[in-house]
């Protein structure tokens, strides 16, 4: 028992120090990008500045990303009027038709760009599964990379501390 707590209190620094590592860590800039949506508008990523942006790679055949896409929506319209922007960037080997279609059967109501030759996911670091989303930050740094469904709690905290 007494070797326990030295034990413990070591991995409690380490802990704290690992974390102050980290939050004083530059975060990375996002890639220079512009989209098209599917209505042929262009959004570029810095005329986006000043916005929390979640940029979504997914796929009409990926069952997590149809999943998830209620939810981006019920978030997307709860915030998208304090600052908030989703870039749904469906990935090049997605056909445009069924992401036409899937974006008008559900009604998606933010933009919905298709990455046609694998050039935004090349920028965004070869991503290559879906879902994959990043969380790009007001000063157009990524504040977050998530592989796999979004943890829609942890977004919405984090938007209502963002965007007060």
């Amino acid at each position: 028992m007494k070797l326990a707590k030295p034990l413990l209190a070591a991995v409690a620094v380490l802990a704290i120090a690992g974390a102050l590592v980290y939050a004083l860590t530059e975060k990375p800039a996002a890639p220079a990008a512009t989209f098209t949506t599917l209505e042929g508008k262009s959004i570029s990523l810095a005329d986006l500045r000043g916005k929390i942006v979640l940029v979504n790679f997914w796929a009409t055949s990926c069952p997590g990303c149809v999943k998830e896409m209620p939810d981006l929506a019920a978030t997307y319209n709860q915030y998208k009027s304090r600052g908030f922007e989703i870039v749904a960037v469906a990935m090049s080997y997605d056909p445009p038709n069924y992401v036409a279609n899937f974006a008008k059967t559900h009604q998606l109501p933010f933009p919905v760009a298709i990455d046609a030759d694998g050039a935004h996911a090349r920028a965004f670091g070869n991503v290559q599964l879906t879902p994959t989303s990043f969380i790009i930050g007001k000063d157009g740094s990524i504040v977050e990379e998530k592989l796999g469904d979004l943890d829609f709690a942890k977004l919405k905290s984090m938007l209502d501390k963002e965007l007060s």
